[in-house]
């Protein structure tokens, strides 16, 4: 069992920058992959970045260059540093974690960027 508690979220402007972070606890060990997906009104649920176990990223062409995944083992979150935020970026972000074929989902945190 895994629970996902997402922080972080808040209102930016265009060209500013949000860090949100997943904090993981439980049977944390087996996760293969944690990703961050994210949910635009209208929109299906997408994927923004990933990482796996191993320290392999990939990244949504859209945030390609301005987003950055990373773990801190420390404390057992996964963060997502978001730089050169634009309107479309606007949505509610969703902390993942795969184990074999296994979901969990954290609640969601609201990123807004607007002028």
């Amino acid at each position: 069992q895994v629970q996902l508690v997402e922080s972080g979220g808040g209102l930016a402007q265009p060209g500013g920058s949000l860090r949100l972070s997943c904090a993981a606890s439980g049977s944390i060990f087996n996760i293969n992959v944690m990703a961050w997906y994210r949910q635009a009104p209208g929109k299906q649920r997408e994927l923004v970045a990933a990482r796996t176990s191993g320290g392999r990223t990939n990244y949504a062409d859209s945030v390609k260059g301005r987003f950055t995944i990373s773990k801190d083992n420390a404390k057992n979150t996964v963060n997502l540093q978001m730089n050169s935020l634009k309107p479309e970026d606007t949505a509610v972000y969703y902390c993942n974690a795969e184990i074999v074929t296994t979901s969990y989902w954290g609640q969601g945190t609201q990123v807004t960027v607007s002028s």
